[in-house]
């Protein structure tokens, strides 16, 4: 397990890791996208390997600070950042969507910065249209837009992507999802099999290499931990933490080293991975839409907190959770103002919860957070 680990971390600390590079060397094309939205499926039909955009490397924001402005999410910044950095030269494509305005204007600030940094500008550039509601004419234009996305793939990479390929992607990303929600469910026993640092960066790890190399050693890891199980102390108290992307380890890390136990989570690149199956029969690309648009669980979607809210309550009640940690990034007024109704909710229902600002992944104020954290933990003891 521990070389295993080793290979995930690494994928997870460098956006251009062993797994991606051995692809690319092989003569495999590599494609990036924005958001939790874009169906992988899709690429992988078609041999082409899907990652998510991260900017997990960004050590400071100069050059990002001038396209974007001061008062804007530093996550689309640090990808940004690094864009211009040329660390994510390797891509032979990207995918941009209206995950949300900050991330929706990547598109706009990396073709302004491209007149200014040579070479940064992948082969293919694609927009994807991502409806913000799940109506039944919401999921006919998604539908609509995945059958673009699919040409425009076909016609740039020379290949076929039919639906016996997409059928065959569709079961390929069931597997990782099946031995995601393994994982999830020896994370929140009551003697946790693995910390939730491990977990994390394992479900990260899933948008960073390759599916098939992925479930590989996913099974691996959990054969061991299910046949030589070394639980965890059973004296630390059990946290969820959700709320803005978090694409590193950093600061579940942070929450695990003040004494606590990340049971379970929330987040954009977390267990909501772990939930449900992709349709393996009928019309793929209805299937896929279906999973994508109608399940993600996302504040970008109008209409739909009470089904999040609800979600929450679920993780409580699954991993009985000591308190709940919610994060999110600065300026970012999405899981800003529904972390705020979280808290009223947890309040009436009687579960300590701490809100707290943070800036994105490798940028965040460790030791303001720290002090943040333990201070919770000591009033939830």
């Amino acid at each position: 397990m521990n070389d295993t680990m080793t290979i995930i971390k690494e994928a997870v600390a460098h956006v251009y890791s062993e797994p991606v590079r051995e692809w690319k060397e092989n003569g495999g094309k590599v494609v990036a996208n924005l958001c939790t939205f874009v169906p992988s499926e899709v690429l992988h039909a078609g041999g082409i390997l899907p990652i998510r955009f991260r900017g997990v490397e960004a050590a400071d924001l100069d050059v990002a600070d001038a396209y974007y402005g001061p008062f804007i999410c530093s996550c689309p910044k640090a990808i940004l950042q690094m864009i211009c950095e040329g660390r994510y030269s390797f891509l032979d494509g990207a995918v941009i969507t209206p995950g949300c305005d900050s991330m929706r204007r990547l598109d706009d600030c990396w073709q302004k910065a491209a007149e200014d940094f040579e070479g940064i500008m992948p082969p293919f550039f694609c927009y994807l249209g991502v409806p913000h509601k799940a109506s039944s004419h919401a999921m006919e234009w998604f539908i609509a837009e995945i059958r673009r996305f699919i040409k425009n793939i076909e016609d740039h990479f020379q290949v076929e992507v039919t639906d016996d390929k997409l059928t065959a992607a569709i079961k390929t990303y069931n597997r990782g999802r099946e031995l995601m929600y393994r994982l999830q469910k020896l994370r929140m026993q009551d003697e946790p099999a693995i910390s939730g640092t491990d977990a994390f960066a394992i479900i990260i790890a899933g948008a960073a290499m390759p599916r098939e190399a992925f479930n590989t050693m996913l099974e691996s890891i959990l054969t061991e931990l299910e046949t030589t199980p070394r639980p965890l102390p059973g004296d630390k108290k059990r946290l969820l933490v959700v709320g803005s992307v978090c694409d590193d380890t950093s600061l579940i890390e942070l929450v695990e080293a003040a004494g606590a136990v990340v049971v379970s989570d929330n987040l954009c690149f977390g267990a909501r991975h772990t939930r449900g199956l992709v349709a393996e029969n009928g019309d793929p690309v209805a299937a896929l839409a279906d999973w994508y648009l109608g399940g993600v669980i996302c504040p970008r979607m109008f209409g739909s907190f009470e089904s999040r809210l609800a979600n929450i309550e679920q993780q409580i009640e699954e991993a009985r959770v000591d308190g709940v940690v919610m994060q999110n990034i600065r300026f970012c007024d999405l899981h800003g103002a529904e972390n705020g109704l979280f808290a009223k909710r947890l309040k009436e229902m009687g579960v300590p919860s701490l809100e707290i600002e943070v800036e994105y992944g490798p940028l965040v104020d460790t030791g303001r957070v720290k002090m943040r954290v333990d201070a919770f933990l000591e009033r939830i003891s």
